[in-house]
């Protein structure tokens, strides 16, 4: 096997924000924070940083490399721009009608 493939990155996403945990053979090697709009960097990440947990209601998976992590972002941020326009609520002016 392939160094690449002992490592990854769970993925949360709640509100703004997106949080990520690599890890490499099962062992944490840090977590990031950022803004939903951003892309995850190397350097973002801390081993300081506590991940929450795969139980929590924000986990999205497992990515298996920082840029699938970042694809799965980008995947994301298109889905809800094109949900947004094809949005079917009313104007606010019709409710009333």
């Amino acid at each position: 096997m392939g160094g690449a493939s002992r490592v990854s990155f769970s993925l949360w996403i709640a509100g703004d924000v997106a949080v990520a945990q690599g890890m490499y053979e099962s062992r944490p090697m840090g977590t990031a924070v950022i803004s939903v709009t951003d892309l995850f960097k190397r350097r973002d990440f801390r081993p300081m940083r506590r991940a929450p947990s795969v139980f929590d209601a924000n986990y999205i998976g497992l990515c298996a490399s920082l840029g699938d992590l970042n694809a799965t972002l980008r995947r994301r941020r298109l889905a809800l721009v094109q949900g947004s326009a094809t949005s079917t609520r009313r104007p606010f002016s019709r409710i009333y009608e």
